[in-house]
């Protein structure tokens, strides 16, 4: 089973998103923050990362940028979710180690075709 480490500060967004990836068979694990986010990459080993890019303590650029440096979540997959959706948050997001990057609202097909394009499955 893939598991998903969906770092996301709003609990409704969390809460949707994590029952529509459960019912289509993905085992998902959760933090609220930046920082939570970071260390539950190491703890929990997840197939792929979820990262909202505005979240408290440190934001998803930063989150993403430690997960990266960090040998032992560095090959992770992380697609940054954003309401940023201005020419140049693209590349921003790659540049910060995102393998990929989808705007909200989420389009929930077009976001599992990623899912299933970076964890093979």
């Amino acid at each position: 089973m893939v598991k998903i480490l969906l770092v996301e500060d709003n609990e409704m967004n969390r809460d949707m998103l994590t029952r529509r990836l459960e019912k289509r068979g993905y085992e998902v694990v959760s933090a609220t923050d930046g920082l939570a986010g970071v260390e539950a990459a190491v703890t929990t080993k997840p197939d792929l990362v979820l990262m909202d890019m505005s979240l408290p303590v440190i934001d998803g650029w930063e989150a993403t940028k430690r997960i990266k440096r960090n040998p032992n979540t560095a090959a992770i997959p992380v697609i940054a979710l954003t309401a940023h959706a201005m020419a140049g948050d693209r590349e921003k997001a790659i540049e910060a180690g995102c393998d990929d990057y989808d705007t909200k609202p989420i389009e929930l097909l077009g976001l599992l075709d990623k899912i299933a394009r970076l964890t093979g499955g």
